[in-house]
């Protein structure tokens, strides 16, 4: 199985985050290449982890990994719909999912050392 690099995990969800509140800066949406979360592997090398095992730690890891990209999605959705207004009022919550992510990943570093 393919290991999981936390910190290279921590600078991508920290760029995309950065990426979200700049491309709102001044509550106008900017065109910005917001979709790269998409390209996030986490829940592919996670879900078969979580699957074939009994471990909170990277289950955790694994709702808040789907939970950010789920209101990064929405944040697009609503953007490309013209409800930029409504979009911009998700950043505060993506914000704290980024953060609540990144917990979940420096807890998840021994488990994941571990094999």
């Amino acid at each position: 199985m393919k290991r999981i690099d936390i910190d290279s995990a921590i600078r991508l969800h920290n760029q995309w985050r950065r990426q979200f509140l700049n491309a709102f800066a001044g509550g106008d949406y900017a065109d910005m290449p917001l979709s790269e979360h998409r390209c996030c592997s986490l829940e592919q090398e996670l879900s078969p982890r979580v699957a074939n095992g009994n471990n909170s730690v990277l289950a955790a890891l694994l709702a808040a990994d789907r939970h950010f990209h789920a209101l990064a999605n929405e944040i697009i959705d609503l953007s490309n719909n013209g409800l930029g207004d409504s979009a911009d009022l998700l950043l505060p919550d993506l914000n704290e999912a980024a953060h609540r992510l990144i917990a979940h990943l420096d807890d998840a570093r021994a488990v994941l050392a571990d094999g």
